[in-house]
């Protein structure tokens, strides 16, 4: 395992979209000596750019994220720059989604309700080469395995959908017409209506109601 040099701060990049809730995180982080906050962002999409510029050794992502969703973007951070080390925050507990965090290159999980306890010692541990879940997600971790409900998600046909048809997906649930999703992702409504219709057609739906219980149930956007 990598060791921190004392003398040397880790670079930490918060990625939280509610502003007060971030603004939490940093001052926890920042009161850790050991730790610098880089930058921040509030929407997945945002995340992707920052950290290709400013490649933090650690991101802190919230799961769900405006525009792209943080497994989405971590994967995206990842492959820019493999060095970078992923921990994702989250309100949920469901063993699919600790699966899917684990598959797309993110080194921790932790809660949201253990964050005070956790936070700066796990973005410590991912820094130094090693992995941190929050006692409750390791224990649904081992139980998983046990009981196969941690099993690949290889054949998931959400995986075989490409980045831009994720953020259509994404924007499509939140309520967005064609024509805001264009103005958001800067592309034409007839490239949206293209690629609506080839995410519909590999996820093996015929109507938005579908899409927007699909992304639900994905974790991709939140039930209100």
């Amino acid at each position: 395992m990598a060791s921190v040099n004392p003398e040397k701060k880790i670079r930490v990049f918060l990625a939280e979209d509610h502003i007060l809730v971030r603004q939490g995180f940093r001052r926890l982080l920042e009161d850790d000596p050991r730790i610098e906050v880089v930058g921040e962002a509030s929407t997945g999409l945002s995340a992707i750019e920052q950290c290709a510029k400013i490649k933090p050794e650690v991101v802190v992502m919230d799961l769900l994220m405006p525009e792209i969703g943080g497994l989405e973007a971590t994967a995206e951070i990842l492959k820019a720059n493999a060095d970078t080390k992923v921990l994702i925050l989250s309100m949920y507990s469901n063993p699919a989604y600790v699966r899917k965090a684990i598959e797309v290159g993110a080194k921790g999980y932790i809660l949201k309700d253990a964050i005070d306890v956790d936070l700066p010692q796990a973005v410590v541990a991912v820094a130094q080469g090693g992995a941190f879940m929050s006692p409750a997600i390791s224990n649904l971790v081992l139980e998983g395995l046990k009981t196969g409900s941690m099993q690949s998600s290889a054949q998931d046909p959400y995986e075989r959908l490409t980045l831009r048809e994720k953020e259509v997906l994404q924007l499509i649930a939140q309520g967005k017409s064609n024509k805001e999703i264009a103005a958001l992702l800067d592309i034409s409504i007839n490239t949206v209506a293209v690629h609506r219709a080839r995410l519909m057609d590999t996820l093996g739906f015929h109507r938005t109601a579908e899409l927007v219980l699909y992304a639900v149930k994905k974790g991709i956007i939140q039930s209100e």
